[in-house]
């Protein structure tokens, strides 16, 4: 006989909820517009869902020890500039710009966690906006708030290149990104320490855990996926350009949120950001094929956000509740066990 009961009653992911939506979301566009089933448009998905899926994954890593950076977007234009001036300069190895690029994301990153850590301002919100417009700005002083383009074909490839004919490199790249950082939060102890980092700050550094050292190393890593992203947007759009990707903020945080991750920190997985970010290009190209405007974008996806952080409230609630009444039921067996035994 088994002393203790293994419990089978396990929680439904919370990415399942935001799969459905994608899933119902795809049945009615298809009825209401026989375009969105062509293999192109959903390709063209993949490939406009890519860049935003690169930097959710950054910002995953930020918003599990209960961060947030929304200077991404300006990170991932900047790396690309600094791509366009040096090849204007003359740097003609395309893996050259490409290292560039990369270590212009990981400087950055390395900024924004030393900000928060060092200088210990209130909240990385505080710090990551004002470097938002610092990175936004050297991107348009440095090219003149002009577009660069010329790019060899090494550095536009994984933006406009296809694998297998059809599939978008752009994507290959995000399943073996997410794959990589899956293993890495879930099997490596560093990525154990992140989340409890965001579950606890106080208990990981009783614990032994460097939580300055742990936060900064998020934070590059954000940078780090940020500029992987700038790359592919140059291949996207056939240049570097210092107004573009304006919204990636945004729509990276909404992928996060709506695909499970916590404001709180602590609760977050690699799936959940995943379909999170598809169900923001199913939104996206969905209307785009019914001819909406930017305004009507905006709004929708501010919704999205609303929605998917009012879910989350209600989620943490409801733990919280469900916790109070199992350590209330504990104490109830306990105190029934020693009464048990004063009474034998």
């Amino acid at each position: 006989m088994r002393l203790f009961k293994r419990d089978r009653s396990k929680k439904m992911p919370a990415f399942i909820g935001p799969l459905f939506a994608v899933l119902v979301l795809a049945m009615i566009l298809a009825i209401t517009n026989d375009r969105f089933l062509y293999i192109a448009n959903i390709m063209n998905i993949l490939r406009q869902t890519s860049i935003n899926a690169l930097i959710a994954l950054g910002m995953l890593m930020v918003m599990l020890t209960g961060g947030i950076d929304i200077s991404v977007g300006s990170i991932s234009v900047l790396s690309g500039c600094v791509m366009g001036v040096l090849m204007k300069s003359g740097v003609s190895s395309d893996v050259v710009l490409i290292l560039a690029g990369l270590m212009t994301g990981i400087l950055c990153g390395t900024l924004n966690g030393m900000l928060f850590t060092q200088m210990e301002l209130p909240h990385p919100f505080v710090s990551t906006m004002g470097t938002l417009m610092i990175f936004r700005g050297l991107a348009l002083f440095i090219t003149g708030a002009a577009p660069i383009s010329g790019f060899g074909s090494g550095v536009l490839f994984l933006g406009y290149s296809n694998v297998f004919t059809v599939i978008p490199a752009s994507f290959v790249l995000v399943i073996v990104f997410y794959i990589i950082m899956s293993v890495f939060l879930n099997r490596t102890a560093l990525g154990r320490k992140i989340y409890t980092v965001g579950g606890n700050q106080e208990a990981a550094r009783l614990s032994g855990i460097s939580v300055k050292k742990t936060l900064n190393f998020t934070y590059i890593m954000s940078g780090f996926m940020a500029s992987v992203a700038g790359i592919v947007l140059i291949g996207r759009i056939s240049s570097a350009s210092p107004i573009a990707n304006e919204t990636a903020n945004m729509d990276a945080i909404a992928s996060c949120v709506v695909g499970g991750t916590s404001f709180l920190g602590g609760k977050g997985t690699v799936a959940g950001v995943l379909v999170g970010a598809m169900l923001i290009g199913v939104i996206n190209n969905g209307l785009d094929l019914l001819g909406a405007q930017t305004d009507v974008k905006f709004m929708v996806i501010g919704a999205v956000i609303i929605g998917a952080v009012f879910l989350d409230v209600v989620r943490n609630k409801a733990e919280e509740k469900s916790r109070r009444l199992a350590q209330a039921k504990a104490m109830g067996d306990l105190e029934a066990g020693k009464d048990g035994l004063t009474i034998g």
